[in-house]
């Protein structure tokens, strides 16, 4: 079990994350990380153990942009680490993914990515997401995440940002893991759970 939260719109992102992230601790507490669009790039922080670490690093180097991604995990594939902490990206670092959920076939994907050139940092099995958006990419986000969604098996809420798409949040969800969309003024949340943004919006809708 891991918390997923995302933000797109005006407001201070890292704020509305690391809120997010304090009000979903509960589903997962070995490592937290972030991911924000800035300036044409995707920049991050993740750190192991609790999300007090990863606060702490965020005072020592703030990040600042107007889309952001974030996540608290809870070790399924991968021990915790700096490195199998959310959010992960593909090779360019051009697209940023969060993941709650299991990828059956991430295996068979890692393999076939590999010898394809891909070079993998983590031990999870979110990373292939990544990594497969990157190969299907060709200017279209979403039909790269579609094409993506298409090749991987399992349950899944997840989140995405791309450096090449500055003005789009992403989301999907299949089977158990839960997640909720909230709507604000020319602003978008996403979340594991409603505390997660209860905070700036009452506009919340249940992805089934």
């Amino acid at each position: 079990m891991c918390g997923i939260v995302g933000y797109i719109g005006p407001r201070d992102v890292v704020g509305v994350l690391m809120s997010g992230l304090r009000r979903l601790e509960y589903r997962g507490y070995d490592s937290a990380g972030v991911a924000l669009l800035d300036g044409g790039s995707v920049s991050g922080t993740k750190r192991v153990g609790k999300l007090s670490n990863l606060e702490r690093a965020l005072q020592e180097a703030p990040l600042h942009g107007n889309a952001g991604i974030g996540h608290t995990r809870w070790a399924t594939h991968g021990r915790p680490s700096d490195s199998n902490a959310h959010p992960h990206l593909d090779c360019a670092e051009r697209i940023a993914v969060i993941h709650n959920g299991i990828i059956e076939n991430h295996v068979a994907l890692r393999a076939q990515l590999i010898a394809a050139g891909h070079r993998f940092r983590s031990d999870t099995d979110t990373e292939v997401i990544a990594h497969l958006m990157e190969d299907f990419y060709d200017g279209d986000l979403i039909a790269a995440v579609r094409r993506t969604l298409a090749t991987v098996r399992g349950a899944y809420a997840l989140g995405v940002i791309s450096a090449d798409a500055p003005d789009q949040l992403i989301f999907a969800r299949n089977g158990a893991s839960p997640l909720v969309v909230g709507l604000g003024e020319g602003e978008t949340f996403i979340a594991s759970d409603i505390p997660a943004i209860l905070e700036y919006t009452r506009r919340e809708l249940i992805i089934q």
